[in-house]
């Protein structure tokens, strides 16, 4: 700092003294001493295993691309010094535009890291705070079930953690890396754009691909319809948009889904229909900035409106039929993630709700595929919709001439010693009716 400001200070009073000569040779002498102060600067801060940007305990070095970190290092340290050599060359006017362009790139790349870094910070602390709170409910419930058990209360509370068993648990270290990949991509793109910002006046030979035009489409401009040309640029912007909306596609839930658990008590269902519904926002905003970047107009592809008219009149109307049941099962939520539902003669808990099937897993772990129009339009019975209580018939057979009331003692004292059961309503047997080869008691 105590060489680099005042080298400033003497370059910019000598350019001002004498602009054409670039004030003379003390201007080029201290434009020098000042590219020599930064590149030094950047030797000291900016050094990848001591610099301000690596891993204080070592832990993430392994992780960063070494070569490349290395040679950003070494660019940033001779950009100073080429621009002091093409200053001394009698370039002083240029040397000086584009060391004003560097300042600002380390600044945006400063701000950037910063941002990102509080990003992490913030990421980290959410998922911890999540797993401190899951901690402490279940230190909470623990010592709530030591307490009931030492009053011989043992069995209303088991029946209490069997119901709340059925909440899925959540993957935090797979939402934390996953999300932690969304704010690097995020942060690169941020960085990128910034650097193209700041460099874009700079380099107008890119301009260049202004030039270039592939097609023209029309547009109403003050009123009045004119031809307007889509150039290379305008491809590249559309490629950005679609490179955008697959990364978020694939990243965004896992933020959303920890914003959701550290800010709100939604269950896992709604979590999962809040992020699934996300998804689809995403995939259609990134079609419509697609299109109209590269010039598409949704009024003028009627031929194509028709024609997928004529298809679901033909083959497609079960895939529109299964999207659209499943955005009704989203919003109208019939069934949730981590329900256990019955349709026809198959059994199983609910995975995942996608745009045209179902997926359940059966009791023997087998996934089965169910078209949502089914889950809409047939017979569905879902076990655990408002209540996870179930009453469960079993048919018994005794045999002709065994003591009825004892078979019904014996059954009710095995339902008592089940800790599943529950005290209220109670379980009850009854005389169902005379088989052919026994007498059959209803055990509810």
């Amino acid at each position: 700092t105590w060489i680099f400001l005042p080298a400033t200070l003497v370059a910019a009073v000598a350019v001002s003294l004498d602009p054409l000569n670039g004030g003379w040779a003390i201007g080029r002498a201290a434009f020098l001493v000042l590219a020599g102060s930064l590149s030094f600067a950047f030797y000291r801060l900016l050094h990848p295993a001591k610099g301000i940007c690596a891993s204080p305990s070592g832990v993430e070095t392994r992780s960063n691309p070494q070569r490349l970190l290395w040679l950003g290092y070494l660019a940033l340290i001779a950009a100073p010094l080429v621009l002091g050599v093409i200053a001394v060359l009698g370039y002083l006017h240029a040397a000086g535009i584009l060391f004003g362009e560097l300042l600002t790139t380390l600044w945006v790349l400063i701000t950037v890291w910063l941002l990102w870094e509080l990003a992490r910070r913030w990421l980290l602390i959410a998922q911890r705070r999540i797993a401190y709170e899951a901690a402490v409910e279940e230190r909470a419930a623990r010592m709530a079930a030591r307490q009931e058990q030492e009053e011989g209360d043992a069995h209303a509370h088991d029946q209490t953690a069997l119901m709340e068993a059925e909440e899925e648990e959540v993957d935090l270290v797979a939402l934390s890396e996953t999300s932690k990949k969304l704010l690097d991509t995020a942060f690169v793109f941020l960085g990128l754009i910034g650097l193209w910002m700041v460099w874009y006046d700079v380099l107008p030979a890119l301009r260049v691909l202004d030039g270039v035009t592939l097609w023209q489409r029309m547009e109403i401009v003050d009123g009045v319809e004119q031809a307007v040309a889509v150039t290379l640029p305008d491809i590249g912007l559309a490629l950005l948009y679609a490179i955008a909306t697959v990364v978020l596609m694939k990243q965004l839930p896992a933020v959303l889904e920890i914003i959701l658990l550290r800010s709100t008590e939604m269950s896992a269902a709604g979590r999962y229909t809040a992020t699934t519904l996300t998804n689809y926002l995403i995939v259609i905003a990134g079609a419509v900035l697609v299109s109209a970047t590269i010039g598409i107009e949704w009024s003028k592809l009627q031929w194509l409106v028709a024609a997928l008219g004529v298809g679901i009149g033909f083959g497609l109307q079960e895939i529109v039929a299964n999207f659209i049941s499943g955005l009704i099962i989203l919003f109208e939520r019939p069934v949730r993630v981590g329900d256990l539902i019955t349709v026809g003669d198959a059994s199983g808990r609910v995975e995942r709700i996608r745009i045209r099937a179902t997926t359940i897993r059966d009791f023997e772990q087998k996934e089965l595929l169910i078209p949502n129009k089914e889950l809409i339009t047939g017979r569905l019975l879902n076990w655990t919709l408002s209540d996870a209580r179930t009453r469960i018939l079993i048919q018994v057979g005794i045999a002709y001439g065994s003591d009825v009331d004892r078979a019904m003692e014996i059954l009710l004292e095995l339902a008592h010693q089940d800790e599943r059961v529950l005290e209220e309503p109670p379980p009850g047997v009854v005389f169902d009716r005379f088989a052919d080869s026994s007498l059959n008691l209803a055990f509810r």
